[in-house]
């Protein structure tokens, strides 16, 4: 849908692009822009910046840019519209639109409400007479009134349309009921059913306190292949790799950590025994996303998943995903328990305390495990254990923990630790040789580093695109210098999208509206980050003779290129030597 320029201008002048981001994003300032941990991708270091000046953003590692409408967008999920409208109601704007057209916000609204209502109707079923075998469940499980008020715990009853009624009394309709997830549809005759039926009910809130989604845990197993656990699934508010259970709560603790667990009662007991910092992964193995996510409001995780051979395993996956988001990772064992539910119910929060404080990192916790893969009374197993742990040191960043950890690993397979000492440079030596090759083929490749990241975008004329991207930053910062680019068209780009962003900024400053890329509002979020990508990139000062050289340079290539035959060629060539003076 088109919106007005002048009410899109307005917009953007009333949402700095800084305040919006600055709600997902820890910004801090170094010099005129500011800078924080991209919340599109895993990262240590900040890489994400924003300049309040151009408003826009930009990330330098997996290249996301644009303006405020774009990163609402991005963040959110949302269509362009939709993103408007967000933006629009945050600082009560009224958007000119027309009445009848439904947007994906509203959808959402409205999936938001209906979900809120649920959680509600289950609520209360939990303390009606078919919620008393759940209610004694649930108190037998250690969780008094208190506990089920704050995370709204709730029954479903053991009825086909409980829900689907009371819904629809409250005047849902049956597509929103559908689009909703809390139903299934009979492929008979395509009657409503609850999706949910006698199963202990957890609401699933995301970070702005929007219930999104259920996991529900089933009371009497009449049917021995029913899931224990049912989650919702994916609908347009709810995205199980997105969320974690209890993070809407967590994010507010003062511990100044999180603990990761993997199911929802090991959590909510958590939270019971004083450790309200503890989330759970929803159902599934943790995502790149969820780790993002965790990496909004601590920088120290606290990984403590089941002892069995499966929670292993799923910890040793998470441990990576974990640091590559900037994650400091500890990982706690469980003894004498196979969960954190179990331990504390067995010996207290002040066991579990200590139990807490001697977490290992994961360094130990990856050595140990490397450890017990191996019989190291056997020398060939030996061996193979030794190999695996210096690959494993040889990865760590500083050469005192190197040595602490190579000493700990010579010690346990009974070997000098100059032996020791020797496979870790090894390993270190072939890392580094791996990683300097790589380097090695991107410094060969400059004009592939150049290209667009989007394939759509791909550039014909580096040598022209370049100029074209000049040109564009220069009026960005300097919009009076169309007044000198006033001849160049649209058509001599060498790059679709680059003319295109010209004309269009050349028909604002014509009609006195702002010159700014992040106003556009036909581009694809790839083109937008590309653009962002160029204005960080080119963020010198301005330069008329730049501007004129570039503009000749555009203008050559287009000349050259669209020659039609190899005597036109010819005559063009003997043009320009004649031009420089040189003899034909």
């Amino acid at each position: 849908m088109a919106f007005p320029a002048a009410f899109i201008d307005e917009l953007i002048a009333r949402n700095p692009i800084e305040d919006v981001v600055g709600q997902y994003v820890n910004l801090r300032r170094a010099g005129s822009n500011m800078f924080g941990l991209c919340p599109f991708h895993g990262e240590k270091t900040a890489s994400f910046s924003v300049a309040p000046d151009k408003g826009m953003y930009y990330c330098f590692g997996c290249h996301k840019g644009g303006g405020v409408i774009n990163f609402q967008m991005e963040i959110e999920g949302l269509s362009y519209p939709d993103a408007v409208r967000a933006l629009a109601k945050r600082v009560g704007m009224e958007v000119p639109e027309d009445e009848q057209y439904q947007s994906r916000y509203k959808a959402q609204e409205r999936l938001w409400a209906l979900h809120k209502e649920a959680a509600r109707f289950y609520h209360s079923k939990l303390y009606a007479p078919e919620g008393q075998e759940a209610l004694k469940y649930a108190t037998g499980r250690g969780m008094p009134k208190s506990t089920l008020t704050t995370f709204g715990i709730g029954y479903a009853p053991d009825t086909w349309s409980s829900l689907v009624d009371a819904m629809r009394k409250k005047g849902y309709t049956d597509d929103e009921l559908k689009d909703s997830g809390l139903v299934t549809v009979s492929k008979k005759n395509g009657a409503l059913f609850d999706r949910f039926r006698d199963r202990l009910m957890f609401p699933i809130i995301d970070v702005r306190g929007n219930v999104i989604g259920f996991g529900g845990r089933i009371m009497n197993n009449k049917d021995p292949n029913a899931a224990k656990y049912l989650n919702s699934p994916e609908t347009l508010i709810f995205n199980k790799r997105k969320n974690l259970f209890a993070l809407n709560l967590a994010k507010k603790s003062k511990l100044g950590y999180l603990i990761l667990v993997e199911g929802y009662m090991d959590a909510i007991a958590l939270h019971q025994y004083g450790f309200d910092c503890a989330v759970a992964s929803l159902g599934t193995a943790l995502t790149e996303d969820g780790a993002a996510l965790l990496s909004k409001y601590t920088d120290q995780v606290v990984l403590i998943y089941d002892g069995d051979n499966a929670g292993q395993k799923a910890a040793q996956r998470a441990i990576p995903i974990l640091e590559k988001a900037g994650l400091q990772v500890k990982v706690l064992q469980m003894r004498d328990a196979k969960d954190p539910d179990e331990y504390l119910k067995k010996f207290g929060a002040d066991k579990f305390k200590l139990l807490l404080e001697e977490s290992s990192n994961r360094v130990e916790y990856q050595l140990n495990a490397i450890r017990r893969k191996y019989d190291i009374r056997e020398d060939e197993q030996k061996v193979k254990y030794i190999l695996e742990a210096a690959e494993l040191i040889c990865s760590l960043g500083s050469a005192v923990q190197r040595e602490i950890y190579g000493h700990r690993v010579a010690e346990s397979a009974k070997i000098s630790y100059e032996a020791m000492k020797l496979e870790i440079d090894k390993a270190f030596k072939r890392r580094i040789s791996r990683e300097k090759k790589k380097q090695e083929q991107i410094n060969l490749a400059p004009a592939k580093n150049l290209q667009p990241k989007a394939r759509s975008i791909r550039y014909d004329n580096m040598k022209s695109a370049m100029a074209e991207e000049t040109v564009l930053a220069l009026i960005v910062k300097e919009p009076a210098l169309l007044d000198q680019a006033k001849e160049l068209n649209e058509k001599e780009f060498s790059s679709p999208l680059l003319g295109k962003v010209f004309a269009q900024l050349a028909e604002r400053y014509c009609q006195g509206l702002e010159v700014s890329v992040g106003v556009l509002t036909d581009l694809t979020s790839e083109e937008m980050s590309h653009l962002a990508g160029i204005l960080q990139r080119q963020d010198g000062p301005v330069n008329e003779t730049a501007l004129c050289d570039c503009i000749r340079t555009i203008r050559a290539e287009h000349q050259v290129s669209h020659v039609s035959s190899d005597d036109d060629l010819l005559a063009l060539r003997n043009k320009l030597k004649e031009r420089k003076g040189l003899k034909v």
